[in-house]
C-alpha cells in the first residue's frame, strides 16, 4: 500500500499536486479495469423514511399489510435514487402527501439477515409537523392504517429495532444532529469509532 504522495522515488512536498500519473496501455483498458473494480465492490440496500409528527409531538406510524408491526412511513430506495428523494416518493405513495424532506435525523445500519443477503442502510429524514387535519390518503395496496402515537408509546407498536430508529430520529430532531445506530446499537452521534 502506498502512503502519501510520491514523485518518482521522492515524496511529493505539495499534497495539493500530483507529481506524476502512471501511463496506461489505452483508455479502453483503463475504463474496463475501473468498471471491473466497481463491479467487485460490496453492495448494500437502502431505505428512507420520514419522521412526521402532529402539533402535540405524536409520531405518525403506518401499518403495512405485509408485516405484523407498525412502521415509520417510507420504503426501499430505488436504483440510483438519492435517499431524500426516496423519502419524498415513499411518503407521497403511502400517504398521498407531497413533503420536502428536511434534515437527516438518523442513520441505521443493519447486517445481512435471513433471506436478505446484504446489509441495509436506513435513512430517517425530518418530515415536519402535519396540521391537525392533514389530507392523508393511504396506499391501500400496502397499508391497512395509520395513527399518531406518543413517543413514550412507540415500543407498544414497533419492534425494538424500529423503536430505536424512531427514538433516534426524535433525538436527532431535538439536538439538530443526526444519530447513527450501528447494528441496532444505542443512539450515538456520528463520528470516528
Amino acid at each position: 500500500m502506498r502512503l502519501g504522495y510520491r514523485h518518482g522515488a521522492r515524496p511529493c512536498r505539495r499534497p495539493d499536486r500530483v507529481g506524476s500519473v502512471p501511463d496506461s496501455d489505452s483508455a479502453a483498458t483503463s475504463l474496463a479495469a475501473e468498471a471491473a473494480w466497481y463491479a467487485g465492490l460490496p453492495t448494500m440496500f437502502g431505505s428512507a423514511a420520514a419522521l412526521l409528527t402532529d402539533p402535540t409531538g405524536r409520531v405518525l406510524l403506518v401499518k403495512p399489510n405485509y408485516r405484523e408491526y407498525w412502521s415509520l412511513p417510507g420504503g426501499i430506495i430505488e436504483h440510483g435514487e438519492p435517499p431524500h428523494a426516496g423519502c419524498r416518493r415513499e411518503v407521497a405513495e403511502e400517504l398521498g402527501l407531497d413533503i420536502t424532506p428536511g434534515p437527516l435525523l438518523a442513520i441505521d445500519w443493519t447486517p445481512p439477515a435471513g433471506v436478505r443477503p446484504r446489509p441495509i442502510v436506513h435513512f430517517v429524514f425530518d418530515g415536519g409537523e402535519l396540521e391537525e387535519h392533514a389530507p392523508i390518503r393511504l396506499q391501500e395496496e400496502e397499508l391497512d392504517g395509520y395513527r399518531f402515537v406518543e413517543p413514550g408509546e412507540l415500543a407498544s407498536y414497533l419492534p425494538a429495532f424500529l423503536t430505536a430508529r424512531a427514538s433516534a430520529a426524535l433525538v436527532g430532531r431535538a439536538t439538530g444532529a443526526p444519530v447513527y445506530l450501528p447494528q441496532f446499537g444505542g443512539p450515538r452521534a456520528p463520528g470516528p469509532s
